[in-house]
């Protein structure tokens, strides 16, 4: 059936993740969430962990990302042709949405793995001449209309998956909710292992809740309020009306609205944060579960660049698939080596700045990395707290900037930020070149996290729930910069792996562009233009320290023996 039996051979995992970053070219992502579930796959491709997943065809992207000379986003629609690297599936299955069948087809995705292992990933589509024009548009814009848009998405990913891996006859041992978009999902189980009514007693649940949490597990990605979606059951009832019985699911969900994390929460045994931080932050706002913290990696062959790809498979090989051999970077890769790798990735990011803006960069001056999304809690102007004494920093030691990321279509204080930065770029000029890259995706992120020479990340604590940008740069020999919030607890050796900025207390908050400011002065700077040693010494102490531990690979073996072999 379309490719697909040749995956129904083994029981497997169901991966279901609203966005998923399988290529470039597939834009079916908006940003972290996304990137970590690709590489996830991508790992278990690797080392042969058997999942299938499942998303949305998102068949107008994110959005395209243009920006006017004063740095006014304008979004126009990323569209993609699923035929042109998927198949078309067989099976066709039905969800009830406002009391009228929509149809829900699907294109199958083979994701290949770096050691030539394959994932299956679900692509669903409502684009049907079934549907009526409305609802051939549910599964259209990632993140895009209004509350009932968003909740029909939900519906199709949750519900419509459950029902469409049923349809191709995969076998599966278990559920694994990234994020809570797709919690409906467990609602769907709880119908499908509903009692019997002859077998009811007065008072107890209809449904088989104990066996539903163990065929669940739900990982958490933010700390961050608005990042958890929540419904009015007014529009619940809209939109599902007779699909499930209210009582049970104000119980399960909250008795105000339909939390979806909520929800995901009480219908999964096994529960995780991205990072040891997050999950404690994730059990202060949810008392009473047990969260479990599996700290994000990323890609290990994804995310490094080709200097760096060839320089270790000389000296480490075998790196790809057991990146803990990087452990030995400090003693197996020569100074002359990682800095001969490093000027290579750092000349292509200077290409690549000057095709697309025109600004001209030194290859020899120091370079300072920030991208990601544009949102407030992120602070992306906190560098840029004191211009003059930048300036003064700049006239004593050459300083360059290379920025990107995206603001949310919906987001005006992010967008705002994005034209503040071009203030800052119009100030500076003449004294600090700084470069905004346009339309932020996984190429231009990996030409930044590997070019520059320190990556800088300024969240307000406790909002990073982990953040996987800084690991990428580690396997490029680029040290972090960072507040010690999500992954930079655990990953900060000052001095060794890169730099904190003030300490790890919500309270310093307050005191970071002070601190940031110091660090550049009297320690990151000096080093490197004054002691070179001293800086690929804390290059490798990224590379041998930082990327040998956070990555995906880590991350897939602790999913595999924590998670899904309960």
């Amino acid at each position: 059936m379309s490719g697909i039996d040749e995956f129904n051979h083994v029981p497997r995992i169901a991966y279901f993740s609203m966005e998923i970053a399988l290529r470039n070219e597939i834009p079916t992502y908006a940003g972290g969430l996304g990137v970590l579930a690709g590489d996830t796959l991508r790992a278990a491709a690797d080392i042969e962990v058997p999942i299938v997943a499942v998303t949305l065809a998102s068949t107008a992207g994110y959005f395209r990302q243009t920006l006017n000379a004063e740095g006014k986003q304008d979004e126009q629609e990323d569209p993609w042709e699923p035929a042109k690297w998927a198949v078309l599936l067989d099976a066709i299955v039905a969800v009830t949405i406002e009391g009228r069948r929509v149809w829900v087809g699907g294109w199958l995705y083979v994701l290949k793995g770096h050691m030539n292992g394959t994932q299956p990933v679900v692509l669903l589509d409502t684009d049907l001449e079934q549907n009526s024009a409305e609802d051939r548009a549910i599964t259209r814009n990632l993140y895009g209309g209004d509350q009932a848009y968003r909740l029909k998405q939900e519906v199709v990913l949750g519900i419509g998956g459950i029902r469409m891996l049923q349809a191709l006859g995969f076998q599966l041992r278990q559920y694994h909710m990234n994020e809570g978009h797709s919690a409906l999902l467990a609602l769907e189980l709880l119908r499908r292992y509903a009692y019997p009514p002859e077998d009811m007693r007065p008072g107890e649940s209809p449904y088989d809740i104990p066996r539903v949490r163990e065929l669940c597990c739900f990982t958490t990605h933010t700390p961050v309020e608005a990042g958890h979606d929540k419904f009015g059951y007014d529009l619940v009832k809209r939109i599902l009306g007779e699909y499930f019985d209210l009582p049970t699911l104000q119980h399960l969900a909250g008795a105000e609205n339909l939390n979806m994390t909520r929800l995901a929460l009480n219908l999964s045994e096994y529960i995780n944060g991205v990072a040891r931080r997050h999950a404690e932050t994730s059990r202060h706002m949810f008392p009473g579960y047990r969260v479990h913290a599996v700290t994000n990696g990323v890609h290990p062959f994804t995310w490094t660049s080709e200097p760096f790809r060839k320089l270790y498979d000389a000296h480490l090989p075998g790196w790809c698939h057991e990146p803990e051999l990087l452990m030995r970077a400090d003693c197996c890769l020569s100074d002359e080596a990682i800095q001969s790798a490093h000027r290579e990735a750092k000349q292509q990011l200077i290409a690549e700045v000057m095709s697309r803006t025109g600004i001209p960069l030194s290859v020899e001056h120091f370079t300072v990395g920030f991208a990601r999304r544009m949102t407030a809690y992120k602070r992306p102007d906190l560098l840029f707290s004191d211009l003059e004494r930048l300036k003064a920093m700049a006239r004593r030691y050459p300083i360059q900037i290379v920025l990107a990321g995206k603001a949310h279509p919906q987001d005006e204080p992010g967008k705002h930020l994005i034209q503040a930065l071009h203030v800052h770029l119009r100030e500076l000029r003449g004294v600090i070149p700084i470069a905004y890259l346009p339309d932020y995706d996984m190429a231009t992120a990996l030409a930044l996290v590997s070019g520059v020479d320190v990556w800088l990340n300024t969240p307000l604590r406790p909002m990073e729930a982990s953040g996987t940008s800084g690991m990428k740069a580690a396997f490029n020999g680029v040290p972090h910069l960072s507040v010690l919030d999500g992954w930079w607890v655990e990953g900060c050796i000052e001095g060794i792996t890169g730099w904190a900025i003030g300490d790890d207390a919500s309270s310093a908050n307050g005191d970071d562009a002070r601190h940031l400011y110091q660090k550049l002065e009297q320690i990151i700077l000096p080093l490197y233009y004054q002691d070179r040693t001293g800086w690929t010494a804390v290059m490798k102490g990224a590379i041998a320290k930082c990327a040998s531990f956070f990555n995906s690979q880590r991350m897939m073996r602790r999913y595999a023996s924590e998670a899904y072999m309960q």
